[in-house]
C-alpha cells in the first residue's frame, strides 16, 4: 500500500506543451501508476500515514510542491522544495532532450545511442537530486524518483 495511485499536475497558468513534452508526460504518468514506491515516514510521534497516495505536483512561488492524500482523500502530508537545486539538471535535460528530438530526424543509430546515453545520465541525475531532496519528507525508489523527475520537468517546461 506504500504508492501512489493517483496523480495529478497543476499546470494551470503554463503555456501549452510541445508534442515532445506532452508524450513525455503521459508516458511517465502512464509509467508512475502501474509500478511506484512511495512511502511516507511517521512524524512527530504519528505513525506513517498509510496508502495508497493521490499525489499533486504544482509550482508555486517558485517551489515545488508535494500535496499527498492518503486512500480516504483525507491530507496526508503536505511539503514544498527549493527548485534552486533542480534548476541546472532540468537546463541540462532540456538541452539533451532538444539534441536527441533533433538527432532521431537526422543522425545514424550509433549516434543517437550517444546522446542517448547521456540523456538517461541526466536523467539519473535529476532522479538523485530528487531522492536527495525528499529525504525525511518521503522515501522512493529510483525508478519512481526518474519519473517523478520527468514529472517536474514538464512543470519547469512553463516555468
Amino acid at each position: 500500500m506504500t504508492h501512489i495511485s493517483a496523480i495529478t499536475l497543476d499546470d494551470t497558468n503554463l503555456p501549452p506543451p510541445t508534442p515532445e513534452i506532452e508524450q513525455e508526460r503521459k508516458v511517465a504518468m502512464f509509467d508512475l501508476l502501474e509500478e511506484n514506491s512511495f512511502v511516507l515516514p511517521g512524524r512527530e510521534g504519528r505513525p506513517a500515514p498509510t496508502g495508497p497516495f493521490a499525489l499533486s505536483l504544482a509550482i508555486r512561488e517558485k517551489r515545488l510542491v508535494f500535496d499527498i492524500s492518503d486512500a480516504k482523500g483525507g491530507p496526508a502530508a503536505t511539503f514544498h522544495l527549493s527548485l534552486g537545486p533542480f534548476r541546472q539538471v532540468v537546463k541540462d535535460y532540456f538541452q539533451i532532450c532538444a539534441s536527441y528530438f533533433d538527432a532521431v530526424k537526422t543522425l545514424p543509430p550509433s549516434q543517437i545511442e550517444t546522446i542517448d546515453m547521456a540523456r538517461r545520465g541526466i536523467h539519473n541525475e535529476g532522479a538523485r537530486v530528487l531522492q536527495e531532496r525528499l529525504e525525511g519528507k518521503a522515501e522512493v525508489d529510483t525508478d519512481t524518483a526518474r519519473r517523478l523527475f520527468t514529472l517536474i520537468c514538464v512543470l519547469h517546461f512553463g516555468g
